[in-house]
């Protein structure tokens, strides 16, 4: 019962925190979930929550999906979630935490010495982006804050930048999911340990959409910086 109080909890803090800034979810939740079930039932098992959480966020910000980037997104995403999976069972380790960190940490830098938010840069691009963020989303588990950067760049902000990379990361969890199970990594406990948080991460999406709609663009966009920055020396450092 104390494991599914922490568990819960740990959810509910999560699914606040990505529907307000869009990431950071998987810093919070995914460790918990490792230490109580281990690693390996631990990332399909959030793979599960975070589907429910991110179409959560997708139905209350629905009104400000930028299509365009997820159709580009998933165009990269879906083949590179499906070897992701595939090497999550091969890989012990894959060490890509202190490059994710450092790229966290140069973005929110650079962003302020170019002192603007880039503009102009292609739908397009993010089909590579896509790949990039899936592989290491599917190897580790969680790689949110890696698209964060992008999306504040391409220049989508609050509601539409919530939506949008819900949707986007809503269909790599789908093809996630369905490479574990065709890989024989994820089980029925972990369906159904995974899908009994679920409700916790619909009302967690619900409370973080009331709070963003109360904030400010700049105030946003602080609270996101201060997070990817968080985030980057957090990766450094473990």
């Amino acid at each position: 019962m104390e494991q599914w109080l922490l568990i819960l909890s740990s959810a509910l803090i999560a699914s606040v925190m990505a529907a307000i800034v869009g990431t950071g979810g998987g810093i919070i939740l995914l460790p918990v979930l490792v230490a109580i079930f281990g690693v390996r039932d631990a990332v399909p098992m959030y793979a599960v929550a975070q589907l429910v959480g991110n179409l959560s966020r997708v139905g209350f910000n629905r009104r400000f999906i930028q299509f365009r980037v997820v159709f580009w997104f998933a165009v990269g995403a879906v083949p590179f979630s499906i070897l992701g999976a595939w090497l999550f069972t091969k890989l012990p380790d894959t060490g890509l935490l202190r490059i994710l960190g450092g790229f966290l940490i140069c973005s929110v830098i650079w962003r302020h010495w170019r002192g603007r938010l880039i503009t102009g840069f292609r739908p397009h691009w993010f089909a590579p982006i896509g790949s990039m963020f899936s592989l290491i989303s599917a190897i580790s588990g969680s790689a949110g804050p890696f698209l964060a950067p992008f999306y504040l760049s391409y220049g989508l902000i609050k509601g539409a930048f919530i939506g949008t990379e819900a949707l986007g990361t809503a269909a790599i969890h789908v093809v996630k999911l369905v490479s574990y199970q065709s890989f024989g990594a994820i089980s029925s406990s972990t369906w159904v340990c995974g899908l009994s948080i679920c409700p916790v991460m619909i009302l967690g999406a619900f409370v973080g959409k009331s709070i963003l709609e109360r904030l400010s663009i700049q105030a946003f966009m602080r609270i996101i910086e201060a997070v990817i920055t968080g985030f980057g020396l957090w990766f450094l450092i473990k």
